[in-house]
Order: C-alpha cells, then sequence, then structure tokens
C-alpha cells in the first residue's frame, strides 16, 4: 500500500496543446511509471533548497500522476501552507531526451515536477490535498488550474549533451501517423527491464536524477554550476549561430531524437536569456571570486554590472514585470545568509501614528496675534480723515486788549483703501478622494487652504507678501498697507548701526542694547492705542535671553521681563520676518522689529467679500476644485501708531536715537 503522500495530481496530461505549441501524446513517459523524482519550487535549479521533496510518477491513460512528498524544510513547509490554503494548485514537469514528430512529443524523460504559479499543460492540476491528513482514498477534489497563458520561466535547463533549445527549428505540428506508436512500446519494454534490473530486484543500481546529484553538492560547488551553466548557454548559441542549415527529410524527422533543453512548456526561452558571457569573461568572474570572500555569485554580480548585463538574470526573476518581489538567494550581495532569505517579507505592517497628515509649516502663533487681534469692520472701503493740530497755527492764543484775534488754522488729512482680492485654488482627481478612506481627504485640503490663507493675510498686514511689483500673484500693497512700509505719518522709524565686531556674542549684546534704545526712545513719539506689541524674529529674542551681567548671570529670564524692560505688553516671534531687507535712499536696512497696537489696524471686507469656500466639480477631467477667497483691505487707521526698528551696516545712514 502506497504511504500517504503531502499532495496528488496530474504532472502532465495527454492529448493536450501546450501554450508552446506542443502536445504531449499517449505513453510518452510511459518508461517512467513507477519512478521517483525531485519536487522543485518553479523549475529553480540554482539552489539546494529549492528542491522541497519528491514526487513518485505514475503511468497513466491520461497522462503522468504525480504523488507528492514534501520535506521537513522551512521552504517545504511554506509551500504546503499555501497548496492547503489554495495559494499554489499547478504543476509543471522538466524533461529532456524528447523525441518529436512536428509539434507531437512521443518519447521523453521527466526530469523533475515542479510546483509553479502557471504552467502551460491546461490539464497539469493538484486534484487532492487530503491525503496528508489521513484519508485512505484517493479523492477527486479538483483545484482549478490558472487560466494564465504565460509559460513558466527557466533559465537553466538542459540536455545531457548541453545544448541549449532552439523553438525556432522546431519542424511545424503535423498530425502523428500511426506507425510512430512503436517507439512509446519498445521505451516502455526497456523501462520493464529496468525495472527488473533495479537493487531491489537483485539488479545494478539505478541511474541518479539530476536532483539527486544537486542533492550531493555544497554551496560553493552549486555556484561553479552556475558558472558554467551560463558558458554552455553562450557556446550554444555561437555554436547554432555557425552551424549551417540543412534540408530534413520526412525519414530524418522520424528517425532523429530531437532534444529539449529546457522546460518543455516553455516557449520563451531564448527571449527570457538575453545576457551573454564569454570564456574570457567566466574566467576574470572565477578569478576574482576571492576578491569577493570566495563567493563567485558576487564576483558575477560586480562584473555584470560593469558589462551592463542585469545581475538578477540568475535569479529566477520571472515575475518581475507583474510587480512580484522576490528575495535574494543566499550568497548574493546583501542576502542573509542563515534563516530565512530575506525576513523583512515577514515584518508586520507599519502602522501610522496619524491617519491624517501633519503638516510641515511654520509657526502659526503670530497670524492670530495679526490676523484676529486687528479691528474688523464690514466695509471693502475705508477712509480716514485726520485734523493734524501739532502746528503752531493750531495752538491757543493769548489776547491783548485792542487787537484782533486770529483763527485757528489746522491741516485736515484724507486716505482711503480699496479692497483686493486674495485666494487659493486647489484641485484633486475624485478617484483619489474615493480611494483615500483613512481620513477625510476633501477637509484635510481645506483646512490646508484656510491656514495658508490666513498666513498670507497676516504677511501682507505686518510685512507685505514679498513678491516683485511685476508678478501677477502680488497682493497690492496700496490695498493691504503694511505696516513696515507704511507712509510716515502712520509710522516711526528707527534705525541703528548693526555692530562690526567678529566675536559674534559682543556684536549680539552690541545690538541689542542697540534695539532696545532705538524701542524706548521711539516711545516718546508713539500715538497709538494702549501698550504696543513686539513682532520679532526668533533670534533677536534669544540674543536678548543670552545676555548675562556682571556676574554672568541672565539678564533677563524671563520674555515677561525683556516685555518690561522693552516697554511692549508681549513678544511675538515672527518666522518670516527673518531676513527681511529693503532699500530707502539708497541704503539697505535689515528689519529688526515692529511695535504696534494690531487694534488701530483695520481690515475692512463687505458681506460677499468675507472668507468664503466654493466647491466646484470638472465633469471632463473627473476632478473636485476647491477655492477659498476673500476680498477686503486694510491699513493703520491712527498716526505715529507703530515702530518700526531697523539696523543698518552703513554708519552714515543712521538715524540718531
Amino acid at each position: 500500500m502506497r504511504r500517504k503522500c503531502s499532495f496528488q495530481g496530474w504532472a502532465t496530461k495527454n492529448d493536450l496543446r501546450c501554450t508552446d505549441g506542443r502536445t504531449i501524446r499517449r505513453n510518452a513517459f510511459a518508461s517512467q511509471d513507477g519512478d521517483r523524482v525531485p519536487l522543485v519550487w518553479n523549475h529553480q535549479h540554482d539552489r539546494i533548497d529549492n528542491v522541497i521533496g519528491h514526487a513518485d510518477l505514475e503511468n497513466r491513460e491520461e497522462g503522468v500522476w504525480a504523488y507528492c512528498y514534501l520535506n521537513d524544510t522551512p521552504q517545504a513547509k511554506y509551500a504546503d501552507i499555501a497548496i492547503k490554503h489554495g495559494d499554489l494548485n499547478t504543476l509543471s514537469i522538466y524533461a529532456n531526451k524528447l523525441k518529436q514528430v512536428g509539434g507531437d512529443v512521443l518519447h521523453g524523460v521527466i526530469r523533475e515536477v515542479s510546483l509553479v504559479l502557471a504552467g502551460a499543460n491546461p490539464g497539469a492540476k493538484i486534484l487532492d490535498t487530503s491525503i496528508a491528513h489521513g484519508d485512505d482514498e484517493y479523492g477527486e477534489a479538483v483545484i482549478a488550474l490558472s487560466d494564465s497563458d504565460e509559460d513558466c520561466l527557466i533559465h537553466y535547463d538542459f540536455d545531457d549533451d548541453g545544448e541549449e533549445y532552439d523553438a525556432s527549428e522546431e519542424p511545424k505540428s503535423e498530425p502523428v501517423p500511426e506507425t510512430k506508436t512503436e517507439p512509446v512500446i519498445q521505451h516502455a519494454e526497456e523501462n520493464m527491464e529496468e525495472k527488473n534490473n533495479a537493487p531491489e530486484n537483485g539488479g545494478e543500481q539505478k541511474e541518479k536524477t539530476i536532483g539527486d546529484v544537486l542533492n550531493t553538492m555544497n554551496d560553493e560547488q552549486l555556484q561553479v554550476v552556475e558558472a558554467l551553466v551560463a558558458q554552455a548557454l553562450k557556446e550554444g548559441q555561437d555554436a547554432k549561430k555557425e552551424e549551417p542549415k540543412k534540408e530534413e527529410s520526412a525519414e530524418d524527422e522520424d528517425d532523429e531524437e530531437e532534444y529539449m533543453k529546457h522546460n518543455v512548456f516553455d516557449s520563451d526561452y531564448e527571449n527570457n536569456n538575453p545576457f551573454v558571457l564569454t570564456n574570457d569573461d567566466q574566467a576574470a568572474i572565477i578569478a576574482d571570486a576571492e576578491n569577493y570572500g570566495g563567493s563567485l555569485k558576487r564576483s558575477w554580480i560586480a562584473h555584470a554590472n560593469a558589462m551592463g548585463i542585469d545581475a538578477n538574470a540568475l535569479q529566477h526573476d520571472a515575475d518581475s514585470d507583474a510587480g512580484i518581489t522576490r528575495s535574494l538567494h543566499v550568497g548574493d550581495t546583501g542576502a542573509q545568509t542563515y534563516g530565512v532569505t530575506e525576513p523583512s517579507f515577514l515584518f508586520p505592517e507599519a502602522h501610522a501614528l496619524n491617519t491624517t497628515p501633519y503638516m510641515i509649516q511654520r509657526r502659526q502663533e503670530w497670524v492670530a496675534k495679526v490676523f484676529n487681534a486687528a479691528k474688523h469692520v464690514p466695509y471693502g472701503r475705508i477712509k480716514s480723515l485726520f485734523a493734524d493740530i501739532t502746528m503752531d497755527e493750531a495752538r491757543a492764543k493769548g489776547y491783548v486788549k485792542g487787537t484782533e484775534k486770529q483763527e485757528e488754522v489746522f491741516e485736515l488729512l484724507k486716505r482711503i483703501t480699496l479692497p483686493t482680492t486674495v485666494y487659493k485654488k486647489q484641485k484633486i482627481d475624485r478617484d483619489d478622494t474615493i480611494d483615500i478612506t483613512d481620513f477625510d481627504m476633501v477637509a484635510f485640503i481645506k483646512g490646508e487652504m484656510r491656514v495658508m490663507l490666513d498666513e498670507e493675510l497676516s504677511r501682507a498686514v505686518l510685512l507685505g507678501d514679498g513678491r516683485a511689483a511685476s508678478s501677477n500673484d502680488k497682493i497690492k500693497e496700496d490695498c493691504i498697507r503694511p505696516i513696515w512700509k507704511d507712509a510716515d505719518l502712520f509710522v516711526i522709524n528707527k534705525t541703528f548701526v548693526a555692530s562690526a565686531d567678529t566675536d559674534e556674542e559682543k556684536a549680539a549684546k552690541a545690538d541689542c542694547k542697540a534695539f532696545r534704545r532705538a524701542a524706548i526712545k521711539a516711545r516718546k513719539d508713539y500715538k497709538g492705542t494702549g501698550n504696543p506689541v513686539l513682532f520679532t524674529t526668533a533670534d533677536r529674542v534669544s540674543d536678548f535671553l543670552l545676555m548675562e551681567n556682571e556676574i554672568g548671570e541672565a539678564k533677563y529670564k524671563t520674555l515677561a521681563e525683556l516685555a518690561s524692560a522693552l516697554r511692549v505688553r508681549d513678544i511675538v516671534e515672527v518666522p518670516v520676518m527673518e531676513g527681511q531687507t529693503r532699500v530707502v535712499n539708497g541704503q539697505t536696512r535689515n528689519l529688526e522689529g515692529i511695535i504696534v497696537n494690531m487694534a488701530d489696524y483695520t481690515i475692512g471686507a463687505d458681506k460677499g467679500g468675507a472668507v468664503s469656500m466654493f466647491d466646484d466639480f470638472d465633469i471632463n477631467f473627473n476632478q473636485m476644485i476647491y477655492l477659498i477667497e476673500t476680498r477686503c483691505c486694510g491699513a493703520l487707521t491712527i498716526p505715529k501708531s507703530a515702530i518700526v526698528i531697523e539696523s543698518t551696516n552703513n554708519a552714515d545712514g543712521s538715524i540718531s536715537g
């Protein structure tokens, strides 16, 4: 009684046209009834651990049945799980010594059976996986063959004579003459003689199969075999090119024995072997192996890269075009030489800490303290009227009896600020909004648009948008008037000379001292509302906090202490203020800080000009379109309500504080 196998099925079935054009005829492999051959993964012969078990062959009327037994290696266990799960369901054979008439294979020798992703024979199926679980009866539960038309890809399939198979030399398919069945019967008789001569019957030892020989090799010997395989491929190609064509008669076709140098179902053999390795190349690779730790494979990869040859050509990466990633083989550059060759394939999936992407952006605290702190009015056009009563003519006068009294004279000033439109536009494919399921992509985009619109408006209010006047995207500075560049009627400008000391610490200390002096001295001209706020750079704040007194203690321990020393209510760091410069009367000035109460700055927008979000759909391009915009104006409305502190490297251009 046959022992229980891991699984069983048709290794090949008769009279079915394979995808390479061949048809396996009845009893083509009758001589191997009862033979045992290696069970291999995907026809890969380059590594011993690709042999995952053995198969006992049984010739039947319909074809060759294979009882497959998996060994205890990790690769075989993975295969067993995949078969039981239904992931792998197809068998394939590797055969040589073919006797063929036209496209009909009449005789051959099966060297191994492979578990493959997709075979060429439509009947090569795994038909039962239940035997390993204890059933004594062999079942007929069919696991269907894949519908794929792709053949297996095998790089290293050779006949006994080492020649390469050339599909172009095959004669066209013809009907099978009845007289051609005699060789099959003859081989069957020879096979019976071999059985009678088997060791268990007192005969001689049976000839070893390729799998038996490979099982006896170590890693170094397998690497040498790979190099010899590459050489054989080259020599076979050269011999085929030099061999003159000769006419074949029908008798030649009948008598000549044709050999298959690759899998009987592989029709793309030559197309998948584009590399050419000369004898000189092989000698150089073998000689250079010592420089790569004695690894012939690493030497091959290095030389292949230098010759522009795909180093993966010997790795059986047949499914690379299908997006399948294979691990490197043991001995390849970067491959793990123990356990599983690519354990990272088994690592758990990375878990997102936040499903919504974290926005990499500038700090936004200053935006609320500029935009939200400003005065907002429901008018898109604002007009400011001022009466200048600081002139002597506006002063009250003493009266001398008998003289004529003089009328008071003062100047009226007016400034009108008109609105401008500021917007952000975005679009995204509707397919993407549907496919992104971890978070609300539309809400994310709208949130980003609002954040950047508020930042841009705040920048325009405080500094201007910084774009060139000729840019179509520039926010008009006569509509949203930047405090930094406003007229002298509204802004007090103070400039100090930056220190030229090469010692960074001493220069920073001198600049901080000059900054504080300018800020405090300017307060006598300040006419703004209440106690203002200082908007400055993080570098300037750091320089102040690093200042030390005579005994080495921090001069300002907290921001509150520094704010009190500068006579301001609060200090706000503004990232977009870093490196801001302007040219005034041919002199370059560096912006150091702006002292202002934002309640003295008015932002006006009509009801229809308030910040609004619009959605649209482009039916032609299947895209969602989003627009956020506002139409508003802005300006200081109190004279002398802001202090602008700048530094210059030109001593002649400094303004005395």
